[in-house]
């Protein structure tokens, strides 16, 4: 089977022993609407706030973000298949740093996994693909801490972060953003943090 997305530019490439080559791409708003359409628009992925929105809506999302120095939309790729979508963000020039003291080389994640496959999911499997994107985040885009800001009643996102290594830090308001070309609502969220010296010591 051919890779649709073999033509295309990663950020990041890594092969994965017994998983596979993990690509990390910059999101294309048009090409990759379908997708992502695809997987905020499930139950599961209702913190998104995107499950009402139709696809060329959520190309439209996205071709804000494309349009932003300070934001970045990316989709993750298993040899070929799509497997995340991975936003990372200056914290800085975001709402959560109102709430938390942002120190030089942090960066911020959003993190969407794709549903999983027929056969479900299999162990171990997010760790290894969080490994990569720890690797591309923290070493390729050389930070020292990652932050993450999932909404508190998404326990299943936090037991994740939390299990992967990720320090817990406090609960916060994230305060709400009423501009003309984005809107999001007040976000009572667990702020949680991963050091690169604790990913990968030495």
């Amino acid at each position: 089977m051919s890779d649709p997305y073999a033509s295309r530019t990663p950020v990041h490439e890594q092969v994965v022993d017994g998983f596979g080559t993990v690509r990390v791409l910059p999101l294309d708003p048009g090409a990759d609407a379908a997708v992502i359409h695809r997987w905020v628009r499930e139950e599961r992925a209702a913190f998104w706030g995107m499950t009402e929105l139709t696809e060329q809506q959520v190309g439209a999302v996205y071709a804000h973000m494309a349009a932003l120095d300070t934001h970045h939309a990316h989709l993750v790729v298993r040899d070929g298949e799509p497997v995340a979508l991975l936003q990372t963000y200056e914290p800085e020039a975001d709402r959560v740093s109102e709430c938390y003291d942002v120190r030089p080389g942090d960066i911020g994640v959003h993190l969407l996994l794709a549903p999983a496959g027929p056969g479900g999911g299999q162990p171990g499997w997010t760790a290894r693909l969080v490994a990569v994107i720890a690797a591309y985040v923290l070493l390729g885009l050389d930070r020292r801490r990652v932050v993450v800001d999932p909404d508190v009643r998404n326990e299943k996102a936090i037991a994740r972060f939390l299990g992967l290594g990720f320090a817990p830090g406090p609960v916060v308001v994230l305060p709400e953003i009423d501009l003309p070309d984005v809107y999001l609502p007040e976000k009572k969220a667990q702020l949680a943090f991963l050091d690169r010296e604790l990913m990968f010591p030495g």
